[in-house]
């Protein structure tokens, strides 16, 4: 069709720069190995932390769910959309959260928009740490509050941010718990310390540390001992909870505010029955299994050693998310390939993900990982580094 000649140009720049990857078939269930064109593979590359997504009691949950109550909801929840389960997960999940109450979106994609989006105006500034998630980048667009973004992890240009926007009716400054790409934590402690001490709100989205930091699983925010001392907290329920959707979690009133404001929430069909089940199940699971938890960093720990052994680069990673360093675009997805070759299925992440310059192949270890797996795993990262000159 005439018109997207445009489009095409551009993809075939990305064919020529080695950038262009279509989407990858998974033709298995999502654990620590999946068959990937057929074959078995060691899986890297899967938010599935720990390994509820093919939990027995989520899946029972799941099917459970849909013979009571069906396949779908029929209704956004300000229509028809609310079922007695919605209410009953939300009023769960803010108790696991330490929080006054808790309104679960499509996405965490969504929960950032919905937030940023509607309670700012245009008397207030959001500061935002400057490699937050597209999320909040995103919901910052739609804002029509001022804006001040700074530096990463720089508490001497977040103490500037507030001095200099203190005339307005609210600061919300907002950051990542565990940053998406590099696996680091953010300063939680200092930054509400600065939020209190200038009168600003304090936004974490805790995407990648919920279900992975803090007892049971709650969060940087409890990690730190920070209960009642950060505003708003979003999470995810399709990462380490392992089925699908976004929440917040806060005071009441903004629960309330959200119910009437944020128009993700008010323009979405609700969940499943089946997704809101599942979702009610994992949270028990947090609560009766800390094992998974202790799992997921005795794994962690021990891949991130082999990779620093064999001369690895990965970064400032404190966290499972752990980049392997690359910095050439077109390296890294080759990389990638020849890591699959080699049985490991862990995806490059290039420009414009990551900055120019800081291509890699980012990988996550699970609780569902096996020692073996993963001493696999480092010896294909080693045969694929030698090979293209890595390491």
């Amino acid at each position: 069709m005439k018109g997207f000649e445009y489009l095409e140009k551009e993809i075939q720049e990305w064919k020529d720069r080695g950038t262009y990857r279509p989407l990858t078939e998974v033709e298995s269930e999502q654990g620590s190995k999946v068959r990937i064109n057929g074959r078995e593979v060691i899986q890297l590359s899967s938010n599935n932390y720990l390994g509820l997504t093919t939990h027995p009691r989520l899946k029972q949950a799941a099917l459970e769910a849909v013979e009571g109550y069906g396949a779908g909801t029929g209704s956004v929840r300000t229509i028809a959309g609310t079922f007695s389960m919605h209410e009953e997960f939300e009023a769960k999940l803010a108790r696991f959260k330490h929080t006054e109450a808790a309104l679960v979106f499509q996405s965490g994609f969504t929960a950032n928009v919905g937030v940023l989006s509607s309670i700012l105006s245009e008397q207030d500034v959001v500061i935002s740490d400057a490699l937050n998630h597209a999320s909040i980048i995103d919901g910052i667009r739609l804002t029509k509050a001022a804006r001040r973004i700074y530096r990463h992890a720089d508490l001497e240009d977040l103490e500037k941010a507030l001095k200099e926007t203190q005339t307005a009716r609210t600061r919300l400054v907002v950051t990542d718990g565990v940053f998406s790409m590099d696996g680091d934590v953010a300063p939680l402690p200092e930054i509400v310390e600065l939020c209190e001490k200038y009168g600003a709100l304090v936004m974490v989205d805790d995407a990648h540390a919920s279900g992975v930091m803090g007892r049971n699983g709650r969060g940087t925010v409890d990690h730190f001992d920070l209960n009642g001392r950060v505003h708003i907290q979003v999470g995810t329920l399709s990462k380490a909870v392992g089925v699908l959707g976004g929440y917040v979690a806060g005071p009441s009133v903004l629960r309330d505010y959200l119910i009437h404001r944020a128009r993700p929430f008010l323009f979405s069909t609700s969940h499943p029955p089946a997704v809101t089940a599942a979702c009610s199940a994992a949270i028990d699971v947090l609560l009766d299994e800390p094992q998974l938890v202790d799992r997921l960093w005795e794994n962690t720990r021990f891949f991130k050693e082999g990779l620093t052994r064999l001369g690895f680069d990965t970064g400032k990673s404190e966290t499972p998310i752990t980049p392997v360093m690359v910095g050439d675009d077109a390296l890294a997805m080759k990389f990638s390939d020849t890591l699959l070759q080699e049985g490991v299925y862990a995806q490059g992440i290039v420009f414009p993900t990551v900055a120019k310059g800081q291509a890699r192949v980012r990988t996550i270890v699970t609780a569902g990982h096996s020692k073996e797996d993963l001493e696999q795993a480092l010896t294909a990262f080693e045969r694929a580094g030698k090979k293209l000159g890595i390491i």
